[in-house]
């Protein structure tokens, strides 16, 4: 299995609605490593690593976003993997 670290933006109403805390109960899921962080535009931004077949998962996962959000769009660029990031967290 290829692995693969994507750096994702995910704009719309994405902060204030529990968007990050979502974001890291489906990378849980989906075992990915990585982080997911409010912008300061109001986007929010997340990196994940791992098989390529869940990160590409998240992505779609990213799209829906939780019941109170609205996501406008969701763009990615592949980043070089980290190998010291393990787990899944919410940075400030």
């Amino acid at each position: 299995m290829e692995k693969i670290s994507r750096r994702f933006l995910v704009k719309g109403r994405v902060q204030g609605v529990g968007f990050r805390w979502f974001v890291v109960d489906a990378a849980q899921g989906l075992a990915l490593a990585g982080w997911t962080r409010n912008l300061r535009d109001g986007s929010v931004e997340v990196l994940a690593q791992g098989e390529r077949s869940a990160v590409e998962e998240l992505r779609d996962v990213l799209a829906q976003g939780p019941r109170a959000a609205r996501v406008d769009s969701v763009t990615w660029d592949d980043v070089e993997p980290d190998a010291a990031i393990q787990g899944f967290s919410v940075r400030h």
